[in-house]
């Protein structure tokens, strides 16, 4: 079994995930994509963060019904905060006969050297990195530092990396759609339709609970 593992705030969720996940799923075969909220993002400032609770159920409510995506609560209901590398090797532990596959965009990709032991994440699983608008492609061996580059072999000039535990590390080029979390909370601050840009249930549940709403002060 081939397990994609894709992590975030999802703050809140958006079409730019959903299809995303669904390309990186089909051209790499994958049978089952997890989508993994964060509890406590380590390199992310918790403004504007709605809950983790309502991000996983946002979550939930967006990958509902189509088959090979899921929400996982893992990060959730670990305590501290949310690293990567403990993830993973969670999932190991609990799936120990699937290949797993961790998908993460191009900009996180490019910091991947400040993350908490970095260099076990391509010794755990295989690696793919999403095109970001308007980028196409990209060296993938740059973001790593030089002390760790020893660990690879070159493939398709820089796109693709061979890790000496046999893993890999993709670049994949996915449809630019140009929407942005940041985008959506903003429309909502402004009182703007977010219709088109979340699924119809995400919306639903973000203007009943009025997440990201502006708050309206009293005179």
């Amino acid at each position: 079994m081939r397990i994609g593992i894709f992590g975030g705030t999802f703050n809140p969720i958006h079409y730019g995930h959903l299809r995303s996940a669904e390309e990186v799923r089909e051209v790499q075969q994958l049978d089952l994509v997890l989508f993994v909220p964060s509890a406590t993002p380590p390199h992310k400032s918790r403004v504007e963060l709605a809950p983790a609770a309502q991000r996983y159920e946002m979550v939930r409510r967006a990958v509902a019904g189509h088959p090979g995506l899921r929400a996982s609560r893992i990060e959730i209901d670990r305590p501290g905060r949310s690293y990567s590398v403990d993830t993973i090797t969670a999932l190991r532990r609990r799936h120990p006969a699937a290949r797993l596959t961790f998908i993460l965009g191009l900009d996180a990709y490019r910091e991947i050297a400040t993350w908490k032991q970095y260099e076990r994440l391509f010794a755990l699983c295989d690696i793919i990195v999403t095109s970001r608008p308007p980028h196409t492609e990209t060296d993938l061996l740059e973001p790593i530092p030089v002390v760790a580059r020893s660990s690879f072999c070159y493939r398709r000039a820089g796109i693709s990396l061979t890790h000496e535990s046999g893993y890999r590390v993709i670049f994949q080029r996915i449809s630019d759609l140009a929407i942005s979390a940041t985008r959506i909370r903003q429309l909502r601050r402004g009182g703007r339709s977010i219709r088109y840009l979340v699924p119809d249930p995400v919306e639903r549940y973000i203007t009943r609970d009025q997440l990201y709403a502006q708050r309206v002060t009293s005179r």
